[in-house]
């Protein structure tokens, strides 16, 4: 049961995890020569961000539904705005600059409109966050405490640290070590929903 148990919480740390391992090969600006791998590596990240919304998403399944359904919504926008900004801010800047062999003005307006997708998302990731903190809590009262210091604290430096080196890599560890640390203290699921209807 020990065992399963920190089997489970490590697949929650393994979305951040992974973010944290692109980071440190994400180039530190957008230029005529980074360019292509910049473009790349963003149509890479497409599939890997919003699994941090499916960790969060499976985070609030036992949490009452005042908790739940905001917290899903919450993880939804994040999947799909943090995505909008890796499709624009990412693949298209990407292009853009590859395509001109320079930065110009109209990489500056794709990153304004990156930007603004990007924040949003954040900022939903925060939200979140903030609800899986106060379901965890809710069960595992202070036990729940170091993962949710970390958590919060990453959800806040996500907001303008995305995964770039060093920040946005201790980011995304952060996320990971709370993620897990706030799964591991969650009583096994058939305990939590023993005798209660099924709530999906």
């Amino acid at each position: 049961m020990l065992r399963s148990r920190w089997s489970r919480a490590a697949g929650y740390a393994a979305p951040g995890l992974v973010l944290a391992g692109f980071g440190l090969a994400h180039p530190l600006a957008l230029s005529p020569a980074s360019a292509p791998w910049w473009t790349s590596l963003h149509v890479v990240l497409l599939p890997v961000f919003p699994l941090l919304a499916v960790a969060q998403w499976l985070l609030l399944s036992s949490a009452p539904a005042a908790l739940r359904r905001p917290g899903r919504l919450a993880a939804f926008g994040f999947a799909a705005f943090y995505g909008g900004l890796d499709a624009v801010a990412g693949i298209a800047a990407g292009t853009v600059v590859h395509a001109e062999h320079a930065v110009t003005p109209v990489t500056g307006a794709v990153f304004g409109i990156g930007d603004s997708l990007g924040h949003t998302g954040a900022l939903c990731f925060l939200a979140a966050n903030v609800l899986i903190v106060a379901e965890v809590a809710r069960e595992a009262a202070w036990r729940a405490a170091p993962g949710a210091a970390l958590l919060l604290a990453a959800s806040v430096s996500f907001y303008d640290s995305h995964i770039f080196w060093p920040r946005g890599v201790l980011t995304m560890l952060a996320v990971a070590a709370g993620m897990f640390l706030l799964a591991a203290v969650r009583e096994p699921l058939p305990a939590r929903t023993s005798g209660l209807p099924d709530r999906s």
